[in-house]
């Protein structure tokens, strides 16, 4: 097990640096490992290159039988989890950018104090990444915006948020815009990847024409501080308000009914024995993230 963990990393990361950091052990010693792997095999898997490595025709059918065996026995220790009540050990949980900084910490100190016992190890990135992990068994839960619409997936919807408009101060008192107006004006968008920026571009009627002077930040704290600089408008999610306005001189306002929104859960594999539990684990953040609601006009 030792070697087919150490190969699979090896096998995702490219790079004997980079997958000895992620199983924290030497870079010499995973070489050493690797060669034992092929030693014991009779047979090279990986391509050994000055900058990085392949793996060979073997070694790319070997990373896919040793993912799935992998899976099936963090299963099997899920398993055993799974028989002894409340949830305890490693919970693997992954959250999206747009919800991660305004949601995470909450989620962290109230899961905490309602399961001691768990060690919540969460990770931070967008909707596609985190299912691909999830199916391949690198998470155990993700928190991400519904539909994901992955036959594999369990989706256990929490709550519903609206998109809030965010424009500079000097526009306060000016009518709030509808999504024939928006489309007219320049609108600050995230970046290709995050699916928040796919439900603006659906609120606002975009679709495959999107106009020329469409801007685009990484984060939402670049999009308001760019709103704040008199360059265009954008829509935040209603958790991030309290944050991303705090410092910025820009004004907030709800958008005209029907009002956009996006449906916040949870979700696993169907085959994650811990479902039960996860379920659980869900109802404790749909708490967290209904707790508190930012005060808006």
């Amino acid at each position: 097990m030792k070697h087919l963990r150490y190969f699979d990393a090896l096998s995702q990361h490219g790079h004997f640096g980079r997958a000895a950091e992620a199983c924290a052990i030497s870079q010499p010693a995973l070489s050493i490992q690797m060669k034992e792997l092929e030693e014991l095999l009779g047979t090279a898997l990986i391509e050994r290159g000055p900058r990085q490595i392949s793996l060979t025709p073997l070694g790319t059918e070997f990373a896919l039988r040793v993912r799935a065996i992998l899976q099936a026995v963090e299963e099997l220790g899920d398993l055993a989890r799974a028989s002894f009540g409340p949830l305890t050990g490693r919970l693997r949980i992954g959250v999206i950018p747009t919800v991660a900084p305004y949601l995470l910490p909450r989620i962290m100190t109230d899961l905490t104090a309602r399961y001691p016992a768990l060690d919540l190890r969460p990770r931070e990135a967008i909707t596609q990444r985190l299912v691909e992990d999830l199916i391949d068994g690198r998470l155990d839960a993700a928190l991400v915006a519904l539909p994901v619409s992955e036959p594999g997936l369990v989706e256990y919807a929490l709550f519903e948020e609206e998109f809030i408009l965010v424009r500079p101060q000097a526009d306060a008192d000016k009518p709030v815009p509808n999504p024939e107006t928006l489309r007219e004006m320049r609108l600050l968008l995230l970046e290709e990847g995050h699916c928040f920026r796919e439900q603006a571009i659906s609120f606002c009627k975009l679709g495959s024409a999107l106009p020329r002077d469409l801007m685009e930040g990484s984060s939402l704290t670049t999009l308001v501080q760019m709103v704040g600089a008199g360059i265009g408008v954008t829509l935040i999610p209603q958790m991030a308000v309290a944050v991303e306005t705090r410092l910025a001189p820009v004004s907030v306002a709800r958008l005209p009914k029907p009002r956009p929104t996006r449906s916040i859960g949870l979700v696993w594999r169907k085959t994650n024995p811990l479902g039960s539990q996860l379920a659980q684990i869900a109802d404790v953040i749909r708490r967290s993230g209904t707790a508190e609601d930012a005060a808006l006009p």
